[in-house]
């Protein structure tokens, strides 16, 4: 399905998805990629949602480990930098797959939403917010026929 027919210049938007594909800026992907309005267009490992741990999620929205305050808890901080990430959208394929809750925490306490959603819905979404100017990074898996 062509999402859309022009591209933001410099900034990386879905213009088309269909079965066992995502095109970003008129290239075609057959792999799960990762991606955010600025910057290239990664290969992802994760091949299916069932995949995703706290690790993953983390690298997805680019934060690292902070050296470790051992009193931080008494103020209630987290021991991870924030990297400016608002969102981050995962595309489960095509089916929505929910994300354990225990995944999605950690960055929920840093603040940073954390949406699972089929690839189509999460690339239209995607593409809405990238557009508002929101700090959003996706993670896609193409949709396949027999899922």
């Amino acid at each position: 399905m062509l999402l859309q027919k022009e591209t933001s210049p410099g900034l990386n938007t879905v213009t088309a998805y269909g079965e066992g594909y995502i095109e970003i800026n008129g290239e075609r992907y057959r792999h799960p990629v990762r991606f955010s309005p600025e910057g290239p267009v990664e290969p992802w490992s994760i091949e299916h949602a069932g995949q995703l741990t706290i690790a993953a999620l983390r690298e997805i929205a680019g934060i690292e480990q902070a050296e470790a305050d051992p009193l931080a808890f008494l103020d209630g901080e987290t021991t991870q930098a924030a990297s400016g990430v608002e969102i981050v959208l995962i595309g489960t394929g095509t089916r929505q797959l929910m994300l354990e809750r225990s995944l999605a925490a950690p960055l929920l306490r840093m603040g940073i939403g954390v949406e699972a959603m089929s690839t189509q819905a999460a690339a239209r979404t995607y593409n809405i917010l990238m557009s508002e100017g929101r700090r959003v990074v996706a993670a896609m898996i193409p949709t396949q026929e027999n899922e």
